[in-house]
């Protein structure tokens, strides 16, 4: 984007904002700390991650601006974390920003994150490829600014030995956390496979830039290290690994596959990991990602988040 073409975008942004389209529940969602009456066990807050449809969305049963008031009107849910690629065209379209943002507004809606995908590896050993990946990030910066969300969520992938990639992705990310500081926007990396579902590397990572607005997204089931096929040949331990990451968390994810009888997660302790997060002193948003193929994309998002109240109320 070019100085001329980002004065005239952070123009608009003032005229929306003027208008009152942003300047309510959307825009002002990054000052709102999730300690009301939605608070879950008084230290989070449930927001719902677009991925959770990502079949119905996928199939075109539904559209990314559906997205806020299927959020709202099925589920009670007033938080939501969009995935850039149900968009993908639209990070400079303002006239479709405006729409969203008026969706949210008319539902009593805030917008939390976008999830960056397909823009480039930041952790590239390819200078010249890590800078255009970096790049690449810098319009989903700007349109997170629009829509009054507080953080963009990216990736910390990269071919070569753990060190080699730990050094890219310390400059790639750190030279986008640089520009999205200017914007007050968080740049989070969740663990998404390879080095970054490792706790230890990714955490080094983040001391490493060292920047009050780059920190961590803990995906709860998410820690395959290597995989052999469709199977997982390394895994990191979820429960050491998110108590790891929690240092420099600015949310979660609860990602949830399988429900037994209970209606408790097959693959995970919810338990445990919340009582982790608590007891750490966390306090944020923890996003439903329900992911399963033996549920439909409804049931799962309303059996996730009836866990997550059921174990909320009881470590309150």
């Amino acid at each position: 984007m070019s100085n001329k073409t980002r004065r005239q975008f952070i123009t608009q942004l003032a005229g929306v904002a003027a208008l009152g389209i942003g300047a309510t529940s959307c825009a002002m969602s990054k000052r709102i700390s999730p300690t009301g009456n939605n608070s879950m066990g008084g230290f989070f807050e449930i927001s719902l991650a677009e991925w959770s449809l990502h079949k119905a969305l996928f199939a075109n049963k539904m559209t990314n601006l559906d997205f806020p008031g299927i959020a709202k009107q099925q589920y009670g849910i007033s938080v939501v974390e969009y995935v850039n690629q149900f968009f993908k065209d639209k990070a400079k379209d303002t006239t479709y920003l405006n729409e969203l943002l008026k969706r949210c507004k008319d539902n009593g809606v805030k917008n939390h994150l976008i999830m960056i995908d397909g823009e480039g590896n930041l952790g590239n050993l390819d200078n010249a490829k890590r800078l255009q990946a970096v790049e690449n990030h810098y319009k989903w910066v700007d349109a997170a600014k629009y829509l009054g969300c507080r953080t963009i969520r990216v990736n910390a992938a990269g071919e070569g030995s753990a060190e080699d990639v730990k050094k890219a992705a310390v400059e790639g990310i750190g030279r986008l956390g640089e520009y999205a500081a200017k914007e007050d926007i968080n740049v989070i990396v969740e663990n998404h496979g390879g080095y970054s579902s490792n706790g230890e590397w990714i955490t080094s990572v983040m001391k490493n830039i060292n920047r009050p607005n780059v920190g961590v997204l803990p995906d709860f089931n998410n820690f395959c290290i290597k995989r052999s096929g469709r199977n997982c040949a390394e895994v990191y331990d979820k429960y050491k690994g998110v108590s790891e990451m929690l240092p420099f968390a600015k949310g979660a994810s609860a990602k949830t596959l399988e429900f037994d009888a209970n209606g408790n997660c097959v693959e995970t302790d919810y338990y445990k990991m919340l009582k982790i997060l608590k007891d750490y002193g966390f306090h944020g948003y923890i996003g439903i990602e329900y992911e399963g193929e033996k549920l439909s994309e409804d049931e799962g998002v309303r059996k996730t988040k009836a866990l997550l109240e059921k174990v909320a109320a009881s470590l309150a």
